[in-house]
């Protein structure tokens, strides 16, 4: 494993501010839907975020790329980064809490390597990735409970949507090494919300219907922060942190947002997790640190 960057107090404050961010999206989500429906959420919340990063593109002069070859890779990337797993969390999110989606939501680094090797011949599973995913998929258990495995009840089936779009996120990241190379990252960013947004918009007008904007203002205020902070914002934050901060660190991300996305459900909607969830989160961190390096266990190749 390559070192960890070590990290100054302005990467440090970056790394803290985007896990504020999106753990700020699952509150939004439980917000939104109290008068909007899932499908709509999800497609005010890619469309409104690609609407915002065109502008920045235009008005910072980033080179697009006019290839049609980008169109399906978009779309690919939409669906698959964007639009199938945003779609699970906020299904998932009408029947658990706000903190158990946020936990189960740092399975995405787990995915991301055991598929890493099938992809690429050049990565390896070396012993600490396997033990760390081991530990990581044991606090998942621990985190979901044996009755998730027994009964398919609509907690259970929230929690599986939920290890659903931890995949799915693993799989756009796998894909976008090769198909993505080369481009800026807010283009790419807004070429995926884009590909999500003609995904999303049919979807939602099938499903919801055309909207009437009745809506609280608590669920406006809450597609608004979807749009702009979780999405436009938040994808432009993650690419500062990951030149400044490096790789290896933005797992930190990951890990910060559970106990703000935890706290903040606690304050806001007053919500409670059962012991084995704080269990299982500490058995996932221990994994996600494990896995990272951070914790070595025997001798690792360098890579």
């Amino acid at each position: 494993m390559t070192p960890q960057m070590r990290l100054s107090p302005k990467a440090w404050g970056m790394i803290l501010i985007l896990a504020l961010i999106w753990a700020g999206s699952f509150l939004a989500n439980r917000a939104a839907l109290e008068s909007i429906g899932v499908y709509t959420t999800v497609a005010f919340r890619v469309t409104g975020g690609a609407m915002v990063l065109w502008v920045w593109i235009y008005l910072g002069g980033a080179k697009v790329p006019k290839q049609a070859r980008y169109i399906p890779i978009f779309l690919m990337h939409g669906l698959l980064n964007n639009a199938l797993p945003f779609t699970l969390i906020v299904w998932g999110q009408q029947f658990i809490d706000s903190g158990l989606a946020s936990i189960l939501n740092a399975t995405t680094a787990l995915f991301t390597v055991l598929l890493v090797p099938i992809a690429f011949a050049d990565e390896r599973l070396t012993l600490n990735r396997l033990v760390g995913v081991l530990i990581g998929f044991a606090g998942v258990v621990v985190v979901i409970g044996f009755d998730a495995f027994r009964n398919l009840n609509l907690s259970a089936l929230g929690q599986w949507a939920i290890l659903g779009a931890s995949l799915s996120y693993a799989l756009s990241a796998i894909i976008s090494r090769r198909t993505l190379r080369g481009l800026q990252p807010e283009v790419a960013s807004a070429g995926m919300l884009t590909g999500a947004g003609l995904i999303m918009i049919p979807l939602a007008l099938w499903t919801d219907g055309v909207p009437d904007f009745a809506y609280s203002g608590r669920s406006i205020v809450a597609v608004l922060y979807l749009a702009i902070m979780a999405s436009a914002v938040a994808y432009r934050l993650y690419y500062i942190v990951l030149t400044t901060a490096g790789a290896g660190n933005l797992s930190l991300v990951t890990l910060l947002i559970i106990p703000f996305a935890i706290c903040l459900g606690a304050v806001v909607y007053g919500e409670t997790l059962d012991w084995h969830a704080y269990v299982g989160f500490m058995v996932l961190t221990l994994g996600l640190v494990v896995l990272d390096g951070r914790l070595p266990i025997g001798k690792t190749p360098k890579q």
